[in-house]
């Protein structure tokens, strides 16, 4: 009796299992890959809606790759947000009854200009002419009034250089150094999202 009882529990649990594999095959999923322009791809936030209603979230891994399952089947917005990146979407993802749908690495977010700051210069000689061509660096000076390089830039045809910075408060020196020239640098204090500018003029050749 015990033995015919437990067959009977093994069957139900069997069924059981099939009814929730044939559920499974009538939800669909979507699956991705997303690309920064800088920083790393990891921690985007993914939110799957329905027009503008949202159904559900989810993050990207450190690679860039997510994946939303037990997603009904139909059409789907996406939109991908993440601090100092532009806001993306996609619209019109279909997704069918067992099926995956892959929308490949093709989304690439690009820096939000509004949540960063810009440090632009120009590097002139004594006698207020443009210097292209020169050797920019950056440096940032560290709480302990010590320096560590973090960025370059070679100077444009109008002797301009730009530098994109976390908005967050810094101090940073901006150094310049031609042949035939002492270097001279510029300290620049960095607080919040801003365009902050700043000229250099190297001395006269001796």
């Amino acid at each position: 009796m015990k033995f015919e009882k437990l067959i009977l529990l093994l069957v139900i649990a069997l069924g059981a299992a099939g009814v929730v594999g044939a559920q499974d095959k009538t939800l669909g999923a979507i699956k991705g890959k997303v690309r920064v322009e800088t920083g790393t791809p990891g921690g985007v936030t993914v939110v799957v809606r329905r027009g503008e209603t949202e159904v559900t979230r989810t993050e990207t891994q450190k690679n860039g790759d997510f994946m939303v399952s037990r997603l009904t089947p139909g059409v789907y917005g996406l939109t991908f947000r993440k601090p100092g990146l532009s806001i993306g979407t996609m619209e019109d993802v279909q997704v069918k009854p067992g099926k995956t749908r892959s929308l490949g690495d093709r989304l690439v977010l690009t820096i939000d200009e509004g949540s960063i700051a810009f440090l632009s210069g120009s590097v002139f000689t004594a006698d207020d002419r443009s210097v292209p061509n020169a050797k920019v660096e950056l440096l940032r000076i560290l709480e302990d009034g010590t320096v560590k390089k973090i960025d370059g830039r070679i100077t444009t045809e109008t002797g301009s250089f730009k530098f994109r910075l976390s908005p967050e408060p810094a101090k940073y020196r901006v150094s310049v150094k031609t042949s035939g020239s002492e270097a001279v640098s510029k300290d620049v204090e960095i607080d919040g999202a801003a365009v902050y500018r700043v000229a250099l003029s190297l001395p006269p050749k001796s």
